[in-house]
């Protein structure tokens, strides 16, 4: 088995190298990460400017890019082989609720599901790297009970995408994985604005609101209780219920319109 390893905090993170070694008695791991922090960039691809791949003393290969350069450049020519599964991770901070929206962890794997290929995005709930070998121990165990299947899902067309994230807990203090469905969260706090050097504003992007939905069911309820969190994410944004809601305003502009 053949395992496309990346993630958005950089090639020299402590989570990466962390779940590197989690993985590598499992399956052939190759990693393909950022040179630099890429938190945020979600699905990003640079068009308009070249990348560049080089290769670290520790073998790992890095990208001038985001996260999705990162998979979409390997999966398109840099490996030279379709892998079985692409991780992403270990995460320095959450993506539960409208986190994964913005994610260049969730992102990379993204674009291994997009080229049809099964994905996981592994994220710590706290930043600091905290009792990261208790998360790098739970990815490796989800992925040992999953690579069985991940040939058979690719082969039928039918991969799927796992957002997961696990509390900066002991080991002894994980209650286990659990399903849940994603939470929501308030906006995001206020810009910080600050003057520059030379007399000019600066603006900074606020940080994340607090959770909004948190409820039983929800990935900010299950973490808050010390489990791992599982949930299965889609790409297809179309909100079918309220299809039916805009056809009249599509057939009177038509009618307006019509000669």
């Amino acid at each position: 088995m053949r395992i496309l390893l990346c993630n958005d905090d950089g090639f020299r993170a402590p989570g990466i190298e962390a779940l590197y070694e989690a993985l590598r008695p499992l399956a052939d791991v190759e990693v393909v990460a950022p040179e630099h922090n890429n938190s945020a960039k979600s699905n990003a691809l640079s068009l308009h400017s070249p990348l560049y791949v080089h290769e670290a003393s520790n073998g790992f290969r890095y990208v001038n890019g985001t996260p999705a350069d990162c998979v979409h450049i390997a999966l398109t020519g840099l490996l030279g082989y379709r892998p079985d599964l692409v991780v992403s991770g270990i995460n320095n901070g959450a993506n539960m609720g409208d986190d994964t929206i913005y994610s260049g962890t969730v992102g990379a794997a993204m674009e291994g599901y997009l080229f049809g290929i099964p994905a996981i995005a592994f994220s710590q709930t706290e930043r600091g790297w905290s009792h990261l070998d208790a998360a790098a121990d739970k990815a490796a165990e989800l992925v040992k009970r999953l690579l069985p299947s991940v040939a058979d899902a690719s082969e039928r067309g039918e991969p799927w995408l796992l957002n997961v994230n696990v509390p900066n807990r002991p080991a002894s203090e994980l209650k286990g994985f659990k399903v849940a469905r994603l939470g929501r969260r308030h906006a995001a706090q206020q810009v910080i604005m600050q003057q520059s050097p030379r007399g000019e504003t600066m603006y900074w992007i606020g940080g994340a609101g607090p959770a909004k939905d948190a409820a039983e069911g929800t990935d900010f309820h299950a973490v808050a209780q010390g489990h791992v969190t599982i949930t299965p994410l889609q790409i297809d944004l179309t909100d079918h219920e309220r299809l039916p809601y805009w056809v009249p305003l599509a057939q009177q502009l038509s009618e307006d319109g019509t000669p």
